[in-house]
């Protein structure tokens, strides 16, 4: 078995939560029950190995730039406190969350976070948390593959972290035809490797 995972290594399970994750939720992501048990795999690995497990969380207030009825382009989701912003009842959480667009902002990227008005970006504490542990390299698992994911990957690589995407662990919005593709193409162009989970074929 590969050596994925260690000490220097982190597992990052992005935005796993009920309005993505549950069918009832405002922004369901078609086949997005289906890679819980995958990520709980590669976390329960990640921990037996040592490696640093961290989770992101989408935040929002009830009125945000980022929401349609409020000029985005997204439905209500992931309000703070609300049921839709909990993690998916059957993740096992085995560290801690990082949460985003606490203020209204734009968080995608479980590192940064962008003013909808100003433009202005500020960082959440993710590269913090990597840089105390020593962290040289992440895996990144979870939702959704076209947004979250692929901008949590993309910046990680900027930040020079080695950058793992487990296309298994995956699954995208796909508001348009091929998103997710086109984001798995933008992550392997920008120097993430594209891997599966372990036990799992592609």
């Amino acid at each position: 078995m590969p050596e994925r995972y260690g000490p220097k290594t982190a597992l990052i399970v992005v935005d796993v939560q009920n309005d993505f994750a549950d069918p009832k939720g405002s922004l369901f992501v078609k086949g997005a029950g289906d890679i819980v048990p995958l990520v709980n795999s590669e976390a329960r690995l990640a921990t037996d190995a040592g490696a640093f497990v961290v989770y992101t969380q989408d935040w929002h207030p009830e009125s945000t730039p980022h929401f349609a009825k409020d000029g985005g382009i997204w439905p209500v989701h992931c309000v703070g406190g609300s049921w839709g912003a909990e993690f998916h009842p059957a993740l096992s959480v085995m560290g801690p969350s990082v949460r985003k667009g606490t203020n209204g902002e734009e968080g995608y990227s479980g590192f940064t976070m962008r003013d909808p008005i100003s433009g202005e970006t500020k960082p959440t504490e993710l590269e913090g948390l990597l840089r105390d542990r020593d962290i040289d390299r992440v895996v990144v698992v979870g939702l959704a593959t076209d947004y979250c994911v692929s901008s949590t990957a993309l910046d990680a690589i900027q930040l020079g972290f080695g950058t793992e995407v487990l296309q298994d662990a995956i699954a995208a919005v796909n508001l348009k035809p091929g998103d997710g593709e086109r984001a798995i193409g933008a992550m392997s162009a920008a120097g993430c490797t594209l891997g599966y989970c372990f036990g799992t074929l592609p």
